[in-house]
Formats: structure tokens, C-alpha cells, sequence
């Protein structure tokens, strides 16, 4: 059994910044991931994670301008966003699973799922 619960989101300009956090209750091994929905579109793979913090794998439209990191110590997910754009609104979530495949994470994947962070970007 695990919990995981979100925090960081809000409003920001494009070009500006803003970090998320994910806070992991619980123990085991796990693949943090971020996904996105905007509306009316599709649940979207943002990035993960393994367990060591070793291994991470981004989606094109993120990679470059988003950064995924974790504090073992803390047993905490990050995701810093940078360079944000108004494409980038949409609900955030962070997610726990098994596995880890070197690819943007798909829904399926991932067992744990926490609460929706709205994220806006706009002037």
C-alpha cells in the first residue's frame, strides 16, 4: 500500500518556473512518474524516475525544459519546470509503479496515483 500526495502548483508566466512535489507514504521500490491532462486532451507521460534516481525518462515536449528529481532522505518526487509555456497548463499528477522501460511513462504502468495539481501558465 502506498499514498502519494502532490503540492506546488498555482499560477505562473510564461518563461517562468515552477516546482512540484510528491510526497511518497510508505516503503518499496518504485518508478515515480508526472503526468499531465489539459483539457479536453488526453492523460499525457511528463517524466519518471527510478527508485535509485539513476535512471529518468522525459516526453519530447517537456525534455529540456522540465527536470525530475527525488530525496530518498525525505522520500520525496520532484519535477522542476522551467521555460513554461501556455501549452504546459493542465492538471499534474504524480504516480508509483513496478517497472521502468527508458520511455515516457504510459497510465497503465502505474499502480499509485495522486490527487490532481492544476498548473496554469499564462500572462
Amino acid at each position: 500500500q502506498l499514498q502519494l500526495v502532490g503540492s506546488g502548483g498555482g499560477l505562473a508566466q510564461p518563461g517562468g518556473s515552477l516546482t512540484l512535489s510528491c510526497q511518497i507514504y510508505g516503503s518499496g521500490i518504485y518508478t515515480i512518474a508526472w503526468f499531465r491532462q489539459a483539457p479536453g486532451k488526453e492523460r499525457e507521460g511528463v517524466s519518471s524516475i527510478v527508485s535509485s534516481g539513476f535512471s529518468t525518462a522525459y516526453a519530447d515536449s517537456v525534455k529540456g525544459r522540465f527536470t525530475i528529481s527525488r530525496d530518498n532522505a525525505k522520500n520525496a518526487v520532484y519535477l522542476r519546470m522551467s521555460s513554461l509555456q501556455p501549452d504546459d497548463t493542465a492538471v499534474y499528477y504524480c504516480a508509483a509503479g513496478t517497472f521502468f522501460t527508458g520511455g515516457p511513462p504510459t497510465t497503465d504502468e502505474y499502480d499509485y496515483w495522486g490527487q490532481g495539481i492544476q498548473v496554469t501558465v499564462s500572462s
